[in-house]
């Protein structure tokens, strides 16, 4: 190859270990004799030289859900710029699972690894410890933690969007949330509306709340049980867009009018979310954007750079369609 590019091999070497030291005109003349000789670089050779794979590991709780595939898009396109491969895995929201994944991935020799939320067993930790790979938490956030997390308060975002229906002027609120056991942004969630709704005086009590697996069917169902018992709540709180968007679908079944009879919030801005008929009322979380600095933290960490322990991203509420103050008795 060296010889074909008219470079010496170290030159070669640099082109495809650290191309930014190397002059474009010769990184180019390089580029163009890989593609022509179809030269691919042989991984574990490559790893066992410089004690590093080229790789970085994500968990994620579920391939299902689109605001996961965003984030994952995000991290993937960052790790390539830095020239690494993402392996990426689901652990189901089963933590023993998560834990399976984690040391697999460990076991494959991956660099760094990325996690979804920080409530994660202490083996898991112990693992990432031990064998001294970098690693980041994600969809969370928490100054005081000790493991380095990239994300948002759960628990303010749930608190906010409750204050928002009761600032409107609902009182009789109730709530689909995601299942909360294994799931701290769940559990998050849903203490955050009920500490709004403390603060005023007012709580959730067990026939206003569902907990169902993030899917449009459980949503449905889960709104067609709270509508069964009178009196009918004005607000329904769902943990997620795409429980929300099964409580709309099922709207239309029972015939009630939103958001003249009620209103129904979701949370994360599915790019759906602004499409359905009335546009959903939602919490927009910035998964592109945790996805990118998550890449970042870990590639800092791999460098030996100085790297935040905590980084806090602002959601946003977004207020369309789907909500409106009670209407009165």
């Amino acid at each position: 190859m060296a010889s074909r590019a008219g470079v010496s091999t170290a030159t070669v070497s640099r082109c495809l270990n650290t191309p930014a030291a190397v002059r474009p005109a010769l990184r180019h003349r390089v580029d163009s004799a890989i593609a022509a000789l179809g030269y691919v670089p042989h991984g574990a050779a490559r790893a066992l030289a410089s004690q590093q794979s080229y790789t970085i590991g994500a968990v994620i709780p579920t391939l299902n859900n689109a605001i996961f595939a965003s984030g994952i898009q995000a991290l993937q396109r960052r790790l390539d710029e830095a020239k690494y491969t993402l392996l990426l895995a689901s652990s189901d929201y089963d933590p023993a699972r998560e834990l399976r994944e984690v040391q697999i991935l460990v076991a494959r020799g991956v660099d760094g690894i990325m996690l979804v939320g920080r409530a994660h067993k202490p083996e898991l930790y112990a693992c990432l410890r031990d064998k001294d790979v970098p690693y980041v938490n994600t969809w969370t956030y928490s100054s005081e933690t000790e493991h380095p997390c990239v994300g948002f308060d759960n628990l303010e975002a749930g608190r906010r969007l409750a204050s928002y229906l009761l600032d409107m002027g609902h009182r009789d609120i109730a709530m689909i949330a995601g299942i909360t056991d294994g799931n701290d942004r769940a559990t998050e969630r849903l203490a955050g509306v009920r500490e709004a709704l403390a603060a005023r005086g007012l709580s959730l009590p067990p026939q206003r709340l569902l907990e169902r697996p993030y899917d449009i069917a459980e949503g449905r169902g889960a709104f067609r049980l709270l509508m069964a018992k009178e009196p009918r709540p004005t607000a329904v709180i769902c943990g997620n867009d795409v429980l929300a968007f099964g409580a709309l679908f099922e709207c239309r079944s029972l015939g009630v009018e939103v958001p003249n009879q009620l209103s129904i919030t979701g949370f994360d801005d599915l790019e759906l979310a602004s499409q359905v008929e009335p546009p959903l009322t939602t919490m927009h979380v910035p998964s592109e954007e945790m996805g990118r600095r998550a890449a970042e933290h870990l590639l800092a960490r791999l460098a030996g750079k100085p790297v935040a322990p905590a980084t806090r991203l602002e959601v946003s509420l977004i207020v369309r369609g789907t909500t409106a103050p009670p209407r009165s008795p």
